[in-house]
């Protein structure tokens, strides 16, 4: 009887650590100079990325550095490895790096920690070698949005049938793990996913791609990050049909527009300005001389859907 209880208790214990939020100590980094941090994502439009940076920006100020915004206006591996090469030529101290590949970005990432620079990961790394890390679980997060198409498609009494995927690009290891927990949620469960389509974030790319999908007659679409999402939302408002589940990643203001329209059934919402700002903090810390040791830090992601978009 204690051992089926014991059981039980360890059970509950699992699933509050499941679905519990991260919580982030409120902490006040001091810098020991007048740090320079460059800060460098996969493009300076989407929304997620503007708030990791405002995330970093505020942080900075708190603490009296200097962060400078230093990303492409699209998501293209050379652009990024020219801002990479860019902050390396201005002398920076260390560099926070949202790597929109994980191989293709590598010699200049390795460029910059051989000339000295800290370098530091926010949502998506690379295959160099970090001071530390602060990202979502994206395996873990790509799972839950599985479950939530699994939910969805259940709620319309949909037990088989085709579903799509768009995603980035084979080489951002976010996605990649978005996509491969995605997956896992699915296996089993009488669903066939479709072969990936990519659409290296372009919102409209995104679109016709969804579309073609639609035509092929899927029964739900899972759009991988911002861009993807609201390319698939678009694609399903424009084909005016409510038999198809669309379940999103990342937050926006157009995506909560297309959840609260009911075009995608959920998305799942990041913490990029968490990012941002532990991202300095630990900048900052690193060259103060503290030795992080590479620590990972997932910083939690949320399920939105039309209940809780508002």
């Amino acid at each position: 009887m204690k051992s089926k209880v014991l059981a039980i208790l360890c059970c509950v214990a699992m699933l509050a650590c499941m679905f519990a939020m991260p919580v982030f100590a409120e902490e006040t980094v001091t810098a020991n100079a007048a740090y320079k941090i460059a800060l460098i994502t996969m493009d300076s439009v989407d929304q997620h990325w503007v708030s990791l940076k405002e995330g970093a920006e505020a942080e900075a100020t708190a603490d009296g550095v200097t962060v400078d915004f230093m990303s492409p206006d699209v998501k293209d591996d050379a652009k990024q490895i020219e801002c990479i090469n860019n902050a390396v030529a201005g002398g920076y101290d260390a560099l926070i790096v949202a790597a929109n590949s994980q191989d293709a970005v590598s010699g200049a990432l390795n460029e910059a920690v051989q000339s000295g620079m800290k370098l530091i990961y926010v949502d998506s790394p690379a295959n160099v070698e970090a001071e530390a890390t602060f990202s979502t679980d994206n395996k873990a997060a790509g799972f839950t949005a599985g479950e939530q198409m699994l939910k969805a498609l259940g709620e319309k009494g949909i037990t088989e049938g085709n579903i799509g995927i768009v995603n980035i690009n084979t080489s951002t290891n976010s996605t990649l793990m978005r996509e491969e927990g995605f997956r896992e949620a699915l296996e089993g469960k009488g669903f066939t996913i479709l072969e990936t389509q990519y659409c290296e974030g372009d919102a409209a790319k995104a679109q016709t791609i969804a579309e073609n999908y639609l035509t092929e007659g899927v029964v739900g679409i899972f759009g991988a990050n911002e861009g993807a999402a609201t390319g698939t939302g678009n694609a399903i408002k424009a084909y005016g049909s409510d038999d198809v589940v669309g379940v999103g990643f990342d937050k926006s203001d157009t995506l909560r527009g297309l959840i609260a329209d009911g075009y995608l059934y959920c998305t799942m919402a990041q913490n990029p300005d968490v990012m941002g700002k532990l991202g300095v903090q630990a900048a900052i810390r690193v060259l103060n001389g503290e030795d992080l040791g590479g620590a990972v830090t997932d910083t939690g992601v949320s399920v939105l859907t039309a209940e809780n978009v508002g």
